[in-house]
């Protein structure tokens, strides 16, 4: 015989494609018995259509395609036997599914089927309607379903049960029809009957407020008594498990009485006492029991109860976490986290087993059992939490340290019963999670310190005697640096000493060397190596005597290969050898951030504004490395409406605070700027940046110049030019930006009364000059003229201007009147520009502009902020 003729039987063909060895030779197999069984479907073999179905199924079960055989479970179905219905309803089930459209065919025999005198063929057909029946199908055969409901054998009752939970869900306006059935259900003696109708009464209950409320007058009581001949039912061998009698019919009435008795006063009395005796009755000590126990406890929990019932069940739930099964104890955490709500009271009796799940060896234990004691905590007892918690946080695993440091942060946070335990608590997570805490984090415990003057000295010295053990956490040396060089002079004379601690000899050269320590060390970043220069240049003012030592650090950077590390060496250098008249002053004290202000700008709940007129000087990020594909509004940072400005007391930005600036150092906001924006400047510099990639950026941070308009600094009278001197810069790289607040550029005259034109960028390579003018009878619109002016020697070519504006304005370019742009100033290219300020008359005009242009065969860019339009526009 053909070995894959529609004659080989289904064991043969099983173990010939078990026999292949590689995927390929399955597959031929798979396609020749294929071949075979549509020949005979072809032929219309009915000898072995039952047999061709079977092999079908099991092809369909490797994952093959057998769409191609659906017609034949039809005509199986369709036959008159027993056996060939339940290979085509078997097929039917396996090959198709409601969304087929061939499911439309099988309606008629099933109805046929369901009104079969032969009980096991209606079985057949419960079964199959109950796993693929459509909304369609269930419309029309709703009434033979319920009319099975009543038929005389169990099974045949069941089945219909299980195909009403079909229905109802498929088509929930049928639940009424089934109401009165499926209360009929509740009252049989049967458990597999009974189990099914208490399954059903649960579906109807989820479906239809009528139910419930139906259910609930009429059957509670039955329920209840159902359950308690459940309990106190003798030993059944037939439905015995574990000792207890059918659990699975013990959890399902559970269920339907939870559903029943939640927001039910008089349902919930009515099983308070049956649901006391299952949770004392139930033995514990095998899975079955417990299974009854915690749906015991769940339906506790949901139903209405003056709080005695409770107390037992989170009892329970105690219990279960010194249970050795990890799902057990798993399942009890889910639970008393819901438990919490409803009395948090009984849970905190518990609180001791559950700090030990924090340290139990199953991470998702741990994770959970966190989770549980982060809502645990309150003001009474933060304390002792918070100290288990950082004793475990010493031993924790590496993967476990980040979610258990948050939590830790987060409640001394939020408890903090004083500012000294916060600190110490925060000092503790640094010293051993350092490297796990985020920048919000150790930004405000800096914010703490700086609002607690009487603790400037003893956190100096904690965070001293902190770093000499934990170099390695990065934040914690973040946190010294920072403090060491704002209060170092407190630290060296043991200054604001408290009873508590111990006095500590730390000399000048001990503080410089810790810095020294902390700027070399392998682990450290940029960020920490550019504050501990920082702090090096504070302790060279607080500690006179070493200041040649921090000078010889200092410049041990001048030739860093980052370029970030090298401009801070030089500019500080050039402090610390020049400037020693200012030096003093700029390193003073940081002002007190308002704690509860920057709080509120940290969540987000108020917007961050500064107190600076509209013509100070804003920062842009200074070498953000961005895809040359972004869009220009992503690569110039405009996504707000408001432009913050930096505030004039010192106190808005935490930055400033840090003295880190990481959103990089200004560009020129306009040609003009006074001898006081040199000094703004000068303070800018002593912030962190990322290196620039524009090819002009040396040469506009070494240019700065005049504008009557813009408002005096306070550093102004600190600066050494006087400030009606006009002092010409040179091009040359090495010029000292300390050295030069003044620039060549004549103080440009007023055009017009209304808008008089202004200088809007200029650099040692280019000025841009704009004029202004509005279009009548509209006071929104500002027409800009731009003025580009070559002012070096090399003539530019593929000459771009780009310009981006907030939200608020409406910005139009029109093309450009060329794209070569002569040297030496002697031609111009113009290029109109059109605003639109929908906020006209409240907010002023800003602009970020990109200029792109080759000089000399290389690309350069320019990138700049204009802030310095009229006002009115």
């Amino acid at each position: 015989m053909n070995p894959f003729s529609s004659g080989t039987r289904l064991r043969d063909m099983i173990r010939a494609i078990r026999a292949c060895k590689t995927a390929a030779e399955e597959r031929g197999v798979v396609r020749k018995e294929c071949a075979a069984i549509r020949a005979a479907i072809n032929e219309n073999d009915n000898d072995y259509r039952h047999r061709n179905l079977a092999k079908l199924m099991f092809i369909h079960m490797l994952g093959y395609p057998t769409h191609f055989g659906q017609m034949e479970c039809l005509k199986l179905i369709a036959s008159a036997g027993f056996p060939e219905k339940r290979i085509g309803y078997l097929g039917l089930m396996l090959l198709l599914d409601e969304r087929q459209e061939v499911l439309m065919l099988v309606t008629n025999s099933l109805k046929q089927d369901l009104n079969h005198s032969n009980q096991y063929i209606v079985g057949l057909a419960l079964c199959a309607m109950g796993n693929i029946c459509s909304a369609e199908m269930a419309r029309d055969l709703a009434p033979e379903v319920e009319r099975l409901l009543q038929f005389r054998d169990p099974n045949i009752r069941k089945k219909a049960a299980l195909c009403s939970i079909r229905i109802i869900k498929k088509v929930p306006e049928l639940a009424e029809n089934f109401i009165n059935p499926a209360a009929a259900l509740l009252r049989e003696k049967h458990h597999g009957v009974l189990i099914t109708g208490v399954q059903l009464c649960t579906e109807l209950c989820k479906a239809s407020e009528e139910a419930l409320e139906y259910f609930r007058m009429k059957c509670t009581e039955g329920l209840v008594k159902t359950l308690k001949d459940l309990v106190n039912s003798p030993y059944a061998p037939e439905y015995d498990i574990a000792g207890i009698t059918d659990p699975f019919l013990h959890i399902r009435l559970l269920k339907l009485l939870r559903m029943l008795g939640q927001g039910d006063e008089d349902a919930s009395e009515c099983m308070n006492d049956i649901l006391a005796q299952v949770a004392t009755k139930t033995e514990s000590n095998k899975n079955a029991g417990n299974a009854i126990l915690y749906e015991c406890v769940a339906t506790i929990m949901s139903i209405e109860d003056n709080g005695g019932l409770r107390v037992l069940a989170i009892n329970i739930l105690g219990r279960f976490l010194s249970n050795r099964d990890n799902n057990i104890r798993y399942v009890a955490l889910n639970m008393l986290m819901r438990a919490i709500t409803v009395d948090a009271q009984a849970v905190q009796r518990h609180r001791a087993t559950i700090l030990e799940c924090v340290k139990d060896l199953d991470a998702s234990i741990r994770k959970r059992a966190l989770e549980l004691v982060y809502v645990l905590v309150n003001e009474s007892n933060v304390k002792p939490l918070t100290k288990e918690l950082i004793d475990y946080l010493e031993v924790s695993d590496q993967d476990f340290k980040g979610d258990l440091t948050a939590k830790i942060c987060s409640l001394v946070k939020k408890f903090s019963p004083e500012k000294i335990w916060y600190i110490d608590q925060m000092l503790k997570v640094l010293s051993e999670a350092g490297n796990f805490v985020k920048d919000e984090v150790w930004h405000a415990v800096i914010v703490v310190i700086t609002n607690s003057p009487d603790l400037h000295g003893y956190t100096v010295r904690a965070l001293y005697r902190a770093l000499q053990t934990s170099a390695d956490q990065e934040t914690l040396v973040r946190v010294a640096v920072w403090c060491i060089g704002e209060y170092g002079d407190m630290l060296v004379n043991n200054i604001g000493m408290l009873d508590v601690e111990d006095p500590i000899t730390v000399t000048e050269c001990d503080a410089v060397d810790i810095i020294e320590i902390a700027l070399k060390h392998h682990t450290s970043d940029l960020t920490t190596k550019a504050m501990a220069l920082i702090a090096l240049l504070k302790l060279s003012s607080r500690f006179p005597s070493c200041s040649e030592r921090i000078k010889e650090i200092v410049v041990q950077y001048k030739g860093s290969l980052v370029l970030e590390l090298q401009q801070r060496s030089i500019e500080l250098n050039s402090i610390i050898a020049k400037h020693q008249n200012i030096r003093s002053t700029l390193v003073e004290r940081m002002p007190t951030l308002d704690l509860l202000e920057w709080e509120e700008k940290q969540s987000g709940s108020i917007p961050n504004t500064g107190s600076t007129p509209a013509h100070a000087s804003i920062n842009i990020p200074n070498g953000v490395a961005k895809p040359s594909s972004a869009p220009l509004v992503d690569l110039l940072d405009l996504n707000s409406d408001d432009v913050p400005a930096p505030s004039s007391s010192g106190g808005d930005s935490f930055h400033g605070l840090l003295d880190i600036d990481l959103s990089g150092a200004p560009k020129q906001s306009g040609v003009n700027h006074s001898p006081n924006n040199g000094t703004d400047a000068l303070m800018d510099l002593l912030s962190t940046a990322t290196p620039t990639q524009s090819s002009s950026a040396i040469s506009d941070l070494l240019n700065s110049g005049q504008d009557n308009k813009t408002p005096v600094s306070p550093l102004e009278v600190l600066s050494s030019p006087s400030s009606n001197s006009i002092q010409p810069t040179s091009s040359a790289g090495a010029i000292d930006l300390l050295d030069s607040f003044a620039t060549n550029s004549p103080i440009q005259e007023n055009n017009g009364p209304a808008y008089p034109s202004v200088v809007a960028f200029e650099s040692s390579n280019l000025r841009i000059g704009f004029n202004f003018s509005k279009l009548p009878g509209n006071p929104q619109t500002t027409i800009i003229k731009a003025t580009f002016t070559n002012l070096s020697p090399s003539v530019y070519t593929d000459f771009i201007f780009q310009a981006a504006v907030p939200k608020f304005l409406q910005l139009h370019l029109e093309p450009a009147s060329g794209n070569t742009l002569p040297a030496s100033g002697n031609e111009s290219i113009t290029q109109t520009l059109k605003v639109t300020n929908s906020q006209h008359g409240k907010k002023s005009l800003v602009m970020r502009i990109r200029i792109a242009y080759k000089m000399n065969n290389k690309d350069v860019l320019e990138e700049g902020q204009i802030n310095n339009f009229p006002q009115g526009l």
